[in-house]
């Protein structure tokens, strides 16, 4: 089975070489690719979808004649069972020819196997940096994905932390949390169920460095300050500590 990996690094497996270097060289083909993977994966997409997504600066013809030129180099790269069409005007990936990491990380969040999740995810985020010219749809589409799949990751570092505090392990616990609260580095509440996790725990001093590492980032990017719920429980965490 061919492997496409999103997350992180972008590689192709389980084909040519020359042939996968060729076809993640070109960001046009890359995007398309990402797109019939993770857009509702295993479904088909109608091509002036596609055309409008991926070439909206090119007028029908031409933008017709650039996705013809890219599914082209994805069947010659990836082997004509990969992809799958219905008629002239839907195309997608063959979901029992193409593995992809992203796809994976989101059906095993679905199933709670938030271990294997966190370990798919820890390549990095979804194709980070790409960049497509003159497709602002697909990179809005992109960010949201990323988004989406970053959030669901600090949710599963947040459902170990939680389990492993049931669990009596609370070293295990703190990582996690921890971990959770670097996934999220601007998500208040998941900030502050970190720290109240920390906090119960006894890692005070963990608590009160999440926060300020919080509230850093947020004066630095955003000229802004933590929420007064926020800053309260901030000042209970610093007061326990203090006495």
């Amino acid at each position: 089975m061919i492997e496409l990996r999103l997350l992180g690094p972008t590689d192709l497996r389980g084909v040519a070489a020359e042939e996968a270097g060729a076809l993640l060289a070109q960001s046009k083909c890359v995007a398309l690719l990402a797109y019939l993977a993770l857009a509702s994966p295993g479904a088909l997409h109608r091509r002036d979808r596609l055309v409008g997504l991926l070439w909206p600066e090119l007028d029908q013809e031409h933008a017709r004649a650039a996705l013809r030129k890219a599914v082209y180099a994805l069947r010659r790269a990836l082997g004509a069972a990969a992809l799958a069409a219905r008629g002239d005007e839907e195309i997608g990936l063959a979901p029992d020819a193409v593995w992809c990491d992203a796809v994976e990380f989101s059906e095993c969040v679905e199933k709670s196997y938030y271990s294997r999740a966190l370990e798919l995810y820890r390549r990095g985020e979804l194709l980070p940096g790409f960049f497509v010219q003159d497709a602002g749809e697909f990179e809005d589409w992109l960010e949201r994905s990323r988004t989406e799949l970053r959030d669901r990751a600090a949710a599963c570092a947040w459902g170990l932390a939680a389990r492993f505090e049931d669990g009596g392990d609370y070293t295990i616990a703190t990582r996690y949390a921890r971990h959770a609260a670097a996934l999220a580095p601007t998500d208040e509440r998941m900030l502050r169920r970190v720290m109240q996790l920390l906090d119960r725990l006894g890692d005070r001093a963990g608590a009160v460095h999440v926060y300020d590492d919080f509230a850093r980032r947020l004066k630095r990017e955003y000229d802004a300050e933590p929420s007064p719920e926020t800053q309260a429980l901030s000042a209970r965490v610093r007061g326990a500590t203090a006495r």
